[in-house]
């Protein structure tokens, strides 16, 4: 008993004089994932739940050991530890951009023994930002006669990405476009080219700016990184942005005439001097335009003259006696510069001379105005056709709506009709059958219609009238018509030769021989 006392406190002694060693972590050694930490860097685009490193130490009395991370008060938490296996898992997004490096205190202990050590993780890049342009809106004023191939504006663009997913080249949209099919065979239309490299944005060669043809241009520039991994996939990513060039003017364009085509009139009862119409020019460059001096080329019969300053169109002052119903005046607006009238440019002003309706519809034949005419013709002519003994022309001296009259024809209703129904200033005058039937010689001998002129538009509504007669001849056209549809007669059978039986009548309305009736008997008993 004394024996197995003294064994127990000679170990119990020797368990109390024993020293306790903290753990520690393992060396992470060149590319470890498993230590402290220390040297570990993470892609900044590996997912949220990620397991990304193991943390690994011992404790050198064999004790088990667990694991902690924390960090900095304040500061975004990056990553979550399982305590048992040192596992490290990502619970936040990383954005190299925004942070590159993330502070730590990883944790070991045994329960009684815990080491601290500060650790710096690092954010490798990934190809996850697009190129970003400067100065935006990108606006270029620029001379209308700058020099083809001559460098107008330079392009900015910025990729935050490191190494090749963070250079930049330039492009054209068009341009741009050609490149990734290759199927394009046209030149591109654009005026403009760019520098891939510098983003010098240049007039291409050949090409011109016009002020006065297109003031301004829009340009769309795409700005391609280098290209670069994002979650193990390669990717190349654009940007674009529209440049708009202003076009400015330069003293290079002739005047331009305001609202044409001109058209101007005057009365034919005009006095000199009178008003007729004012042109207007301005100078095609519009930055210090230069003032208008006016003046009539030709076309004027010296019956206009023009204002030099005003543009306005005048009647001469000596006597008008305008000749033609249409003048076509050529005039020209010449710029007043330093090179005195150097540009100009010519119109044509058409002036239009108005007539007054002071002349009626007059009805003529060969012989001159006539206000009647006469035809003799056979009955029953046949529906359409022309009466072509009729030679009537319809004439109103007038202009315009002045000379605008319409035909009608008075008289027996629907038997003849007119044609033309409407005449400006002057019409042949047919005259065409509609019902045959109704021309009848057995019922008229002739017939009478009123040929009527009216002016339509004029509020004076002048108006002519001709008489139209018809003499009818006669055509054998009726057949004889007995008087009774039946005769019956009885005569007694020892009547003698040459008695009367019965009287029959018959006539014909058509006249002339053609309306003599003789009579014949024929059938059975006839020889009787």
């Amino acid at each position: 008993m004394k024996s197995m006392t003294l064994i127990l406190l000679i170990s119990l002694c020797v368990s109390m004089g024993r020293s306790d060693f903290a753990p520690c972590f393992y060396d992470n050694g060149a590319g470890s994932s498993n230590g402290n930490m220390g040297l570990f860097s993470i892609s900044e685009d590996t997912s949220v739940g990620s397991h990304v490193y193991t943390l690994n130490g011992s404790d050198p009395e064999g004790e088990p050991v667990t694991y902690d991370m924390t960090f900095d008060k304040g500061s975004k938490e990056y990553f979550s530890v399982e305590p048992k296996s040192g596992n490290v898992t990502l619970i936040q997004t990383l954005d190299r951009e925004v942070q590159d490096e993330i502070v730590a205190f990883v944790t070991i202990t045994d329960g009684r023994n815990k080491v601290v050590e500060n650790v710096r993780v690092f954010i490798t890049d990934a190809n996850d930002e697009k190129p970003e342009f400067l100065d935006l809106p990108l606006v270029v004023d620029v001379p209308e006669d700058a020099a083809s191939g001559s460098s107008i504006y330079r392009v900015q663009a910025v990729d935050r990405d490191l190494g090749s997913g963070g250079s930049v080249t330039y492009y054209l949209q068009e341009t741009f476009l050609h490149q990734l099919s290759f199927r394009l065979q046209s030149t591109p239309s654009t005026k403009f080219t760019i520098d891939g490299h510098s983003g010098a944005l240049r007039i291409r060669s050949g090409e011109s700016l016009d002020y006065e043809v297109s003031r301004t241009h829009f340009v769309t520039v795409v700005a391609k990184d280098g290209g670069g991994k994002y979650h193990g996939k390669y990717q190349v990513m654009t940007s674009t942005a529209i440049i708009t060039i202003n076009v400015l003017d330069t003293q290079d364009s002739p005047p331009v005439f305001v609202a044409t085509p001109y058209f101007g009139f005057v009365y034919e009862v005009s006095v000199p001097g009178s008003e007729i119409f004012t042109v207007s020019a301005k100078d095609g460059d519009q930055n210090n335009p230069n003032t208008m001096h006016y003046s009539i080329l030709s076309g004027s019969d010296g019956f206009f003259s023009i204002n030099s300053t005003s543009g306005c169109i005048s009647l001469t002052s000596f006597p008008v006696q305008l000749r033609n119903e249409l003048y076509e005046l050529q005039v020209k607006a010449a710029e007043v510069g330093a090179d005195r009238f150097s540009d100009y440019s010519v119109t044509t002003v058409t002036v239009r001379v108005v007539d007054l309706n002071n002349h009626p519809p007059t009805f003529y034949d060969e012989n001159g105005p006539q206000n009647c005419f006469e035809l003799s013709m056979y009955e029953h002519p046949p529906e359409g056709e022309i009466l072509r003994g009729l030679k009537i022309t319809v004439n109103d001296s007038d202009q315009g709506a002045n000379a605008k009259f319409r035909l009608l024809l008075v008289g027996p209703s629907r038997v003849l009709r007119v044609v033309p129904q409407t005449v400006l200033n002057e019409a042949q005058v047919t005259i065409i059958v509609e019902n045959s039937s109704a021309i009848d010689y057995e019922k008229y001998q002739f017939l009478t219609f009123k040929l009527l002129a009216v002016e339509i538009n004029t509020p004076e509504r002048f108006s002519a009238t001709a008489e139209i007669v018809i003499n009818l001849l006669d055509t054998n056209d009726n057949i004889p018509k007995f008087s009774s549809e039946f005769y019956i007669a009885r005569i007694p059978e020892n009547s003698p030769g040459g008695s009367n039986l019965v009287s029959v009548t018959a006539t014909d309305p058509d006249s002339g021989l053609w309306g003599e009736v003789k009579y014949s008997i024929y059938g059975s008993g006839a020889d009787l």
